[in-house]
């Protein structure tokens, strides 16, 4: 072939090869456009939660719209090319501390972070947003999403609605609108039951903190309700119309819901009005409304993988009702980190802890009494200190419980964990679920 024909053969070659790459390309994006989706006429319903309020909700929301035609779907398994498979999707989410996603929703947020080239022209959505307006970013996460949802194409079919501690008014707005959208009868407000205080008891007397009791509730109706360990109990204040939330100490099989609780001061010294009623004004065989609320983020696992148990404070109360069960479970790969003020006042649940500890049922146990040393020490400290068995640990499978304070003790511990285990292994950690929180 001589030079004039080779050329003219090479540049044949890369005309057609640019338009097989042409074809293809107009070919994947009318796909993309007309793509077949599994849940075309089907609504999704979409959950982020962090302590299992969104989760409740999105199942009410289910269940209004009717699972014929209504689907519910964790954010943990949802990814956002995932959203060109649907034509509608609702979402309930929460916010964590200052504005962050919940933990089942890291993967969702990372991954739509970098998705700007996606577009959801398509997609009809809604966003229901749960948060505290005591935090800066209020509702940070839910805003978010509805503002990235909003730049991606979407259609919202009505504004975001926030609801703030979950306030009656926000939520009877958010199934009034889906009622109007979808032609049904919503019903996403709490239920409560009564039950009655069958003991109280003050548990750390000359403590320097606050005052801290054990309450024991029984269903004053003699039907015995069922929870699992790490689900939270919804109490109504008494004429107050508010609400607090507390971790269950307790599992059914102990025949009473325990919670634990502290006296919150204002600045004027006065009792906060939630542990008031209940530590003061509540008297024995008194009645309380109580909702109790399933957490399944904070459940423990029904196989007998590890737990490292992490806490302080009245946070003692959500690791306990674990342990209670991983014991029953016959599962002892049990490590309990723990933080308080003084052993002499605050080792809340002492003997009972020391006894697992002494019939191997609680394989460690490490503790961390600020004020009972010149310097202070506190949980976080204990991981730096044992780095090297939370590496093994969580090699090995392991979950890491987190009960408490939100403000210091759980990001100082979250702080801390990024530092031990690595960009890599922490990522691995939360895609895994092996990452839970009940901090407050």
């Amino acid at each position: 072939m001589n030079p004039s024909n080779l050329n003219l053969f090479l540049a044949a070659v890369m005309v057609c090869a640019w338009l097989g790459l042409v074809w293809k390309t107009v070919r994947q994006s009318r796909s993309a456009r007309i793509r077949p989706r599994p849940e075309e006429g089907r609504i999704v319903v979409a959950y982020a939660s962090q302590t299992g309020t969104a989760r409740e909700i999105a199942e009410r929301t289910v269940a209004a719209l009717g699972r014929e035609r209504a689907a519910l779907l964790p954010m943990s398994q949802l990814s956002p090319r995932q959203l060109l498979d649907y034509g509608c999707v609702v979402f309930v989410v929460s916010t964590y501390g200052e504005g962050d996603p919940p933990d089942p929703a890291q993967s969702f947020y990372r991954q739509a972070c970098a998705s700007d080239a996606l577009r959801l022209d398509h997609l009809e959505t809604a966003v229901l947003a749960l948060g505290d307006s005591g935090y800066r970013h209020y509702c940070g996460f839910g805003q978010a999403l509805g503002s990235w949802l909003e730049r991606r194409g979407a259609t919202l079919l009505f504004r975001p609605v926030l609801a703030d501690k979950c306030d009656p008014a926000a939520l009877r707005s958010w199934s009034d609108s889906l009622d109007r959208h979808f032609q049904t009868v919503s019903d996403v407000e709490r239920h409560y039951a009564d039950w009655r205080l069958a003991a109280r008891r003050h548990i750390n007397p000359g403590s320097m903190g606050g005052a801290c009791y054990e309450l024991s509730f029984v269903p004053a109706g003699g039907v015995p309700p069922v929870w699992q360990a790490g689900d939270i109990a919804e109490v109504a204040i008494g004429p107050y119309g508010l609400h607090r939330e507390y971790s269950i100490a307790s599992i059914p099989a102990e025949g009473s819901l325990k919670l634990l609780l502290r006296q919150r001061r204002d600045a004027d010294g006065r009792i906060g009005i939630g542990s008031r009623w209940l530590t003061e004004e509540l008297e024995p065989g008194g009645i309380a409304q109580v909702h109790i609320r399933e957490n399944a983020s904070f459940h423990a696992p029904a196989r007998a993988l590890p737990a490292i148990l992490i806490g302080n404070g009245t946070g003692i109360a959500g690791l306990r009702s674990l342990l209670k069960f991983r014991l029953e479970q016959g599962h002892h790969e049990n490590w309990l980190i723990f933080g308080e003020r003084q052993r002499a006042c605050d080792f809340h649940y002492e003997d009972e802890l020391e006894a697992w500890l002494a019939q191997e049922r609680l394989a460690r146990l490490d503790l961390a009494f600020s004020r009972d040393q010149a310097s202070r020490r506190y949980v976080h400290h204990i991981l730096a200190e044992a780095q090297t068995a939370i590496r093994e640990w969580v090699a090995r499978g392991a979950l890491i419980y987190v009960c408490g304070s939100k403000n210091g003790m759980a990001g100082d511990v979250d702080g801390a964990l990024k530092e031990i285990l690595g960009q890599q292994a922490y990522a691995g950690l939360l895609e895994r679920q092996g990452y839970r929180r009940d901090v407050y």
